[in-house]
């Protein structure tokens, strides 16, 4: 029974003295040399205390309470709203909705050239909500195995769709890693903008590839989703928040948004690893079902559409071309 405990808790505490050192190694204060000294003082005193006290039960509450101190400051470390950021980062949304016309503020729209080169526009726009048709997903995959980014549209019966990205806030000179994701490196950030510039950047001027798909919600639906966007948008203009890759990313984080107004689907793993998130999407009937699955993710893949109509003002249109399923007219049940 003893070494079945022991079993079961060495792994545990390891991944919390690995989980510790790095936070100090990556978060901490000062520069490389001290981040460096605490996260080497912080492993050698938990492996001390837990290896090296008698009785036992001392250095593991020792360790323990080292780690609790770690995981304290951790949890300490604030985001903020003022840094010198990224120009594609650079504003903040901020939304309001008076009757059934919301107002978004800094709608980006930018006018690429390329990836690098690119002329700043940021626009102050509004949708009518009792237009609303529905909300659609894309998945855009760049050969990182298993993984996409997830963008979310809400289309409208006239004028282009919302598109929002949930993505890292980053400053001049930070480039975006995945391991420094699950730390408190970046703050979230709520790109609300057009397609054209979302879906068009990735698709014409970095080589990404992109999965569009129309969602089943219907428009009720749609707009509590969209609404519950907009309050965190809004909470975002006053109060930042950190990103993290694992609970705060651009899939769990529209999870996390599901989950509050009733719409999440139990947990599954291709949540995590979300380039099956369509194949996922098609077994809850989330998208549309009237194909066999392999054909319904063959057309749904706009990137050469979206190439051909890049910067056009149908843009929306043109990458919706054929696309299969569709958004009931509002006020209507769709088919499930």
């Amino acid at each position: 029974m003893r070494l079945l405990l022991i079993l079961l808790v060495l792994p545990v505490w390891l991944l919390a003295v690995a989980w510790g050192s790095a936070a100090l190694w990556i978060d901490g204060p000062g520069g490389a040399p001290l981040r460096a000294l605490l996260a080497g003082a912080f492993a050698a005193g938990s492996l001390g205390l837990g290896f090296g006290l008698r009785p036992r039960i001392r250095g593991a509450i020792g360790a323990a309470l080292l780690f609790c101190a770690v995981l304290g400051w951790w949890l300490s470390l604030a985001p903020s709203n003022e840094r010198d950021w990224l120009p594609e980062v650079a504003r903040l949304p901020r939304a309001t909705l008076e009757g059934d016309i919301l107002t978004i503020e800094n709608v980006r729209h930018f006018r690429y050239r390329s990836e690098d080169d690119f002329d700043e526009v940021w626009e102050t726009r509004s949708w009518d909500l009792s237009r609303l048709r529905g909300v659609d997903i894309s998945l855009v995959t760049w050969g990182a195995a298993g993984i996409a980014h997830t963008i979310t549209s809400w289309e409208f019966e006239e004028g282009p769709p919302i598109a929002i990205s949930i993505e890292t806030r980053k400053e001049r000179g930070e480039a975006y890693s995945a391991v420094l994701g699950f730390f408190r490196q970046y703050e979230l950030y709520y790109v609300v903008g057009d397609e054209r510039d979302l879906i068009g950047v990735r698709a014409s001027h970095r080589g990404e590839k992109v999965r569009l798909y129309h969602l089943t919600q219907n428009a009720a639906e749609a707009r509590t989703l969209l609404l519950d966007f907009v309050e965190k948008i809004n909470r975002l203009a006053d109060e930042p928040d950190w990103y993290n890759a694992a609970t705060h990313n651009c899939t769990t984080t529209i999870r996390l948004h599901m989950q509050h107004v009733g719409l999440a689907r139990p947990f599954d793993w291709r949540i995590l690893l979300n380039d099956q998130l369509d194949e996922l999407g098609y077994e809850h009937g989330s998208v549309d079902t009237s194909l066999p699955f392999p054909e319904l993710r063959a057309a749904s893949f706009v990137t050469e559409r979206a190439q051909l109509a890049d910067g056009q003002p149908d843009f929306s249109e043109r990458i919706r071309a054929e696309l299969p399923g569709g958004h009931a007219a509002p006020g209507d049940e769709p088919g499930r």
